[in-house]
């Protein structure tokens, strides 16, 4: 099994983007299930520690798809890691119902690839 560095550029960003966005997902909502009976600063304080992982990953994934992605298409990527990621989040974690405006959005996001990538 090869490392991480013999990966190309996006993938390597795109792969430490998706870990780090799965740590910023629970950072942000998970509390919402498990904390909401406990006081805000609390879930504040916990939510912090688990975005600090979230932090170790995303700035090397960022420094690595500088080097060859500009930064708009750095933002792109991130945006579409969020919502791959947040959408399964969502539906089996928090037991949201699936929309269709989960489609919607995810061909716009197609939109917005297409155009800051070519």
């Amino acid at each position: 099994m090869g490392s991480l560095a013999n990966l190309p550029v996006v993938m390597q960003t795109a792969l430490l983007l998706a870990i780090s966005n799965v740590f910023m997902t629970f950072a942000w909502y998970a509390h919402l299930k498990h904390l909401n009976d406990r006081p805000w600063w609390i879930a504040a304080l916990l939510s912090w520690g688990v975005a600090l992982f979230e932090y170790l990953l995303q700035v090397p994934a960022n420094r690595i798809g500088s080097s060859e992605m500009s930064l708009a298409q750095l933002k792109i990527l991130q945006e579409v890691v969020t919502l791959t990621i947040f959408v399964p989040f969502a539906m089996l974690y928090m037991q949201q119902p699936i929309k269709l405006d989960y489609l919607w959005a995810g061909l716009c996001m197609l939109g917005a690839v297409y155009f800051i990538f070519r």
